[in-house]
């Protein structure tokens, strides 16, 4: 049978019928329940004309209709393109025409934006309104409302033959330097990299998932299906906000959630009565960057949460990595634990092959201590980029992706991420991880968040600057955080310019856009 993460949903009916599959707000869905709707919309849509190959595009944040979507789609053999709802019009416009899709549904939120760049989607032929959890149906000109497609439709739904190399998804990355690019992810994909995540992070129907992580970024880290392939529940949340984070954790008894960084600072530093609903024993994955060490020990040591770092791409669909815990690690001190857990680890049993390797594509020594970029193949990687072979032709060059990860390999095999290349600092000939600089920030009681970037100077080429947001009711001065790294790195990675700031730049995932920062330099500053 061809590897195909709806095989997934066809076990959970049959197993899970009566277990509670879909929390979106006030409705909760079995899986019965939950995989008939997604038959409902997948008549739906042929109902429109979607035939096996055209594109769905979604705009849509995470709740019930967009969760559909990873199996209403697929199933009839189209292609699902989630897109970033935090785009601008002139995004969705783009992607949505690179993209081929035929079919848009958008969220009520952002039919203003779609609207605005109507006249261009020449390729489209119907728009549907998703009224979440409201009972009057969108009778907004030019938009078919979901919900009385879904009421009119019915449950048969012709399946077409599929293959596990056929095209699933197409997930545009951010581009944040050029046009948006659309990583080609098949069923085979999806598949394997959903398996390897169990396999290292094993799940059961007893697992409560809560969606802190947004579906349309790499399928939700295929936890979209991962899931439903154990029979769990999954709590929709559609926008992060700490206070009704850690209060779902609690009403909703969840045990699992997935979090960049940047999210998990966020929950840390949270007002104390809201965290203080805090269960202890919740599982949580984080990836999208590399975390610094003094925020995985605050989450584990505060809140008695476990958190196991993964590493990918989108292009990777997404994890090739996870940073397994070995028996060794249990007599460490806290701190060189978390230290530990901060590194990307090693191989997925069923990703492929990692390796770090110099300019010269030769693998670097394990020593800790020699930078190379991650290079990857095997069973998750990517087909390519959606009509741009150019851009696939260099990502995939020697039949390795590139993923311009600058890392090092210690001697136990794990490897560890030190910047982007883009992102190393080279002053004086030196290199400087930003990410080595922004962990020890980190490790200052009054700041909350860290971004160091370089930025020219005449005598030394580049030099780095941090941009800094401090707790609140904090106070630090430039001085005094110099000083502190100045403790514990070499004196010539220190910042020679700390700028204060409320907030950082990030995208909709968590991650911090530090080119925002290096072309917004002087305009930040100013804040």
């Amino acid at each position: 049978m061809p590897l195909t993460p709806l095989e997934f949903a066809r076990r959970a009916a049959r197993l899970y019928p009566t277990r509670e599959a879909v929390v979106d707000g006030p409705v909760r869905l079995t899986y019965a329940d939950f995989l008939a709707h997604c038959d409902r919309w997948s008549s739906a849509l042929q109902q429109l004309g979607v035939r096996p190959g055209d594109r769905v595009a979604y705009i849509a944040p995470n709740s019930l209709p967009q969760l559909e979507s990873f199996y209403a789609v697929p199933q009839i053999g189209a292609v699902l393109v989630p897109i970033n709802f935090r785009l601008t019009a002139a995004d969705f416009s783009y992607i949505i025409n690179h993209s081929g899709a035929t079919v848009v549904c958008a969220h009520v939120d952002h039919l203003d934006a779609v609207d605005s760049v109507r006249s261009e989607l020449t390729g489209v032929r119907s728009c549907v309104a998703i009224n979440a959890h409201r009972d009057d149906p969108v009778t907004r000109s030019g938009w078919l409302d979901y919900d009385t497609l879904l009421a009119s439709a019915g449950t048969a739904v012709s399946r077409p033959p599929l293959g596990e190399r056929d095209l699933l998804t197409i997930n545009y990355t951010s581009g944040t330097t050029s046009r948006p690019k659309g990583v080609m992810i098949t069923h085979r994909n999806a598949y394997m990299n959903t398996v390897g995540t169990l396999l290292h992070l094993p799940m059961s129907c007893a697992d409560r998932y809560l969606w802190t992580l947004p579906m349309f970024h790499a399928n939700g880290w295929t936890f979209t299906w991962t899931v439903t392939a154990v029979g769990g529940l999954h709590v929709c949340l559609p926008k992060v906000d700490p206070r009704q984070v850690f209060e779902l954790i609690a009403k909703e008894r969840v045990t699992m959630l997935c979090a960049a960084p940047t999210v998990l600072i966020s929950l840390a530093n949270a007002p104390e009565d809201v965290r203080a609903a805090a269960p202890k024993g919740v599982r949580v994955v984080t990836a999208g960057a590399p975390p610094a060490a003094a925020t995985i020990q605050r989450i584990e040591d505060e809140f008695g949460w476990t958190l196991t770092q993964m590493y990918g791409l989108t292009e990777t669909a997404p994890f090739i990595t996870v940073c397994e815990t070995r028996p060794e690690h249990a007599g460490l001190s806290a701190d060189a634990r978390a230290t530990i857990k901060a590194r990307q680890g090693v191989e997925l049993i069923t990703s492929g092959e990692l390796r770090v390797v110099d300019a010269d594509d030769n693998e670097v020594p394990h020593d800790g201590q020699t930078l190379g970029e991650i290079v990857v193949r095997g069973n998750v990687v990517m087909t390519g980029y959606y009509n741009d072979p150019k851009a696939t032709e260099t990502a995939l060059r020697g039949g390795w992706f590139r993923t311009g990860d600058a890392a090092v390999v210690h001697p136990d095999g794990f490897a560890e991420i030190r910047d982007r290349f883009k992102d190393v600092i080279i002053s004086g000939g030196e290199n400087i991880s930003s990410v080595e600089v922004e962990g020890v920030l980190l490790r200052h009681p009054a700041v909350l968040e860290a971004a160091v970037v370089g930025v020219p100077d005449e005598r030394w080429g580049e030099t780095p600057q941090a941009f800094v947001v401090l707790r609140q009711g904090a106070t630090a001065t430039d001085e005094e955080l110099r000083d502190f790294t100045r403790e514990k790195l070499a004196h010539f990675k220190a910042p020679r310019e700390i700028t204060f700031v409320t907030e950082l730049p990030k995208t909709a995932t968590g991650k911090i856009q530090k080119y925002v920062l290096r072309k917004g330099r002087a305009s930040i500053s100013a804040q």
